[in-house]
């Protein structure tokens, strides 16, 4: 038998065994229960750090700082407990609430104040979003709000949203200089200046109930009540349904982790590796599909129910990452997990990157030594991907950052 066609066959098992790898992965990979918060419904999730806050209607604020272990109620201060919205800039976490309006904590959640100068006596809440020193809130009847001096104080920007009293925003996002507002009838606005002016971008939405919005590189995605999933690629100009494999239109929350997009359905979580071209279901061990609120906390993506607590699941479980190799042994990595410093091996100069678990590189190192120790000192605890290219194979391992 020819040299060539021993390589060949040598090919076919590797890409055997990696396929047999990838299902194994997949028929093991499932949800798992947190411990907690329990009875409540669970509206909205934030990270900072390794802290999560989850925010609930009747139970208020809580918080885990160990992945879901545990969580303890922070609601001091808080005097309405109806949380729909949480978004964090630095050290300071804001509360939207169902009638209590905006609240600040600017130590961890440990005491809330209330900062509603400005905005309308009785305020519903529905969404927050951040753009460097402002903070936009998204009300149930009055539009949208603006804030620059950390919710001392408001004012209302809604010059080109539909008229006031009538206005309910259920979503907020921005990319870069530019605002999305997600209406309950209205479909999506647009501006560009901050707030001082609005603009509809519904061309092709032929759903306007939209509830959340995401965004993805240069795509935007709307979930919409009845009307599934739709796609932009030119900042809202038009818009086309996504929503092959679906099996529920009604899409609460997205979030997002590099070129994969997850979203909320009265059906459970569904993901998208395509821009949302396919969806398949990712509901394995999830025992409630009806979840509300999706966040990633490290290697990590959390699931927020409507009565069940929150759930938990690896991110590479559902993402499919892998080491694969032509000769995975010629590359060496240790120690894993791994503390201040990692060192890599291989038998030749490499092109060294380190990437996260969403696929974004974080550190490269070209013509790397045969030997050489990175330093992690700046890395968050995780799961990541290192990636060495020799002139011969390109090898990618997972390591664990303590």
């Amino acid at each position: 038998m020819s040299k060539k066609i021993l390589k060949l066959n040598k090919m076919k098992k590797l890409i055997l065994l990696t396929l047999i790898a990838l299902s194994t992965n997949f028929a093991n990979a499932q949800w798992q229960q947190t411990n907690g918060p329990y009875g409540g419904f669970i509206s909205c999730i934030a990270v900072s750090g390794s802290n999560i806050f989850v925010g609930t209607y009747g139970g208020g604020v809580f918080l885990s700082s160990n992945n879901g272990s545990s969580w303890a109620a922070v609601n001091t201060g808080l005097t309405n407990t109806d949380v729909n919205a949480l978004a964090i800039s630095g050290s300071n976490i804001f509360a939207g609430t169902w009638g209590g309006g905006v609240f600040l904590s600017s130590n961890n959640g440990s005491s809330w104040v209330a900062v509603n100068n400005g905005l309308p006596t009785y305020n519903n809440i529905h969404a927050l979003a951040i753009n460097g020193n402002n903070i936009f809130a998204g009300t149930s009847a009055f539009g949208v709000f603006l804030s620059s001096d950390n919710g001392n104080s408001w004012t209302a920007v809604n010059t080109g949203l539909p008229p006031p009293n009538f206005t309910l925003v259920n979503a907020l996002t921005i990319s870069g200089s530019n605002i999305f507002a997600g209406t309950h009838d209205d479909g999506v606005f647009l501006s560009s200046n901050n707030g001082s002016s609005w603009a509809a971008v519904n061309t092709g939405l032929t759903n306007t109930s939209v509830f959340a919005l995401a965004i993805s590189g240069s795509n935007i995605f709307a979930g919409t009540q009845g009307g599934g999933v739709f796609l932009s690629s030119n900042n809202g100009s038009s818009w086309a349904a996504v929503n092959t494999g679906l099996t529920n239109t009604f899409v609460y929350s997205f979030v997002t982790s590099g070129n994969n997009i997850f979203a909320v359905t009265d059906d459970g979580v569904f993901l998208s590796s395509d821009n949302g071209s396919s969806w398949a279901a990712a509901n394995t061990g999830l025992t409630y599909p009806y979840v509300r609120a999706l966040a990633i906390s490290g290697s990590n993506i959390f699931a927020g129910t409507e009565g069940a607590s929150v759930w938990v699941r690896p991110l590479s479980e559902m993402l499919g990452i892998e080491e694969i190799s032509n000769d995975g042994n010629n590359i060496v990595v240790y120690p894993n997990p791994a503390n201040d410093n990692l060192t890599i091996e291989a038998p030749q100069k490499a092109t060294i990157e380190i990437l996260n678990i969403e696929g974004q590189i974080l550190k490269a190192i070209n013509e790397a030594d045969i030997r050489t120790t990175i330093d992690l000192r700046n890395f968050s605890s995780g799961v990541y991907i290192i990636k060495a290219t020799t002139d011969k194979e390109i090898v990618t391992k997972k390591f664990i950052k303590e």
